[in-house]
């Protein structure tokens, strides 16, 4: 159960940026999980630029690709916090934000068998 008042973190990476072998945002949803964390998200760009201003495209024509990553994860403040303290000396460029947010439902179906 998170309480109505709660806190947006999210995190931009890149599709190529990778930790321990494992694409960067596989490992964050991973440790995320570990941790207890109340979900987690990732989003893939179709287009962005960040603080290096190389831009990034999903043009057909590219044949590497690095498309922008968003990786979005709602919690109680103190676990977010907590999280941060485990996630950040790994990300090596990107940018992290947090906003109260406050919330409306999470629910989980129960019918569905867990994965």
């Amino acid at each position: 159960m998170i309480p109505k008042d709660g806190v947006l973190l999210r995190i931009f990476i890149g599709e190529s940026d990778k930790h321990q072998a494992l694409p960067l945002y596989e490992w964050i949803v991973k440790k995320a999980r570990e941790t207890g964390m109340a979900g987690a998200t990732v989003l893939r760009g179709m287009q962005g630029f960040g603080a290096d201003s190389r831009m990034h495209t999903a043009k057909i024509l590219r044949l590497f690709q690095d498309l922008p990553i968003v990786i979005e994860l709602v919690d109680t403040p103190e676990k977010v916090e907590a999280f941060i303290s485990i996630i950040d000396p790994v990300i090596k460029e990107g940018l992290m934000t947090t906003e109260r947010i406050h919330v409306r439902f999470y629910r989980a179906n129960h019918k569905k068998r867990s994965r």
